[in-house]
């Protein structure tokens, strides 16, 4: 799996990006993605993400994390019968709200990223919160991929 990393905070390590490369490949494993797919994930502040937010959802805030998939809901049939590697989408990370939430949850700076990564990594693969029935699903994957990593809150 190939990860592309932005950072436009200029603030992220890579000690940090290593992990995060490290909980996809986790996260994929455990959701049975093939090694060939790709994905990038931004780092951003509140007011950059606040204006994407206000573009591509029409909610004129800063949110914690923004998920754009490139495929509909048949990605997978297309992802299983190609031997290309297939890009999955882009995460978009507030580290301002990153760090808000952590300080927020009592937890680490690197957990809340883990989380948000993995949020979002989920939606990109087809995982949804609109309904109970979906978000406790979604949820669930989230905290044992999580726990499963060692992010545990």
């Amino acid at each position: 799996m190939h990860i592309d990393f932005q950072d436009q905070t200029g603030h992220m390590t890579s000690e940090t990006k290593t992990l995060l490369e490290k909980l996809v490949y986790y996260a994929a494993k455990s959701e049975n993605i093939p090694q060939n797919a790709e994905l990038s994930i931004s780092f951003v502040d509140n007011e950059a993400i606040r204006k994407l937010n206000r573009t591509y959802r029409h909610i004129d805030a800063a949110t914690d994390v923004l998920s754009f998939g490139i495929h509909d809901d048949n990605w997978e049939q297309i992802y299983h019968k190609s031997d290309v590697p297939i890009t999955l989408g882009d995460i978009i990370i507030s580290t301002d709200r990153a760090q808000e939430q952590a300080d927020e949850y009592n937890h680490s700076f690197m957990r809340e990223l883990g989380f948000l990564t993995v949020h979002g990594f989920l939606h990109l693969i087809g995982y949804d919160h609109i309904d109970k029935g979906d978000e406790q699903i979604m949820f669930t994957k989230q905290k044992d991929i999580l726990d499963g990593f060692g992010l545990e809150r």
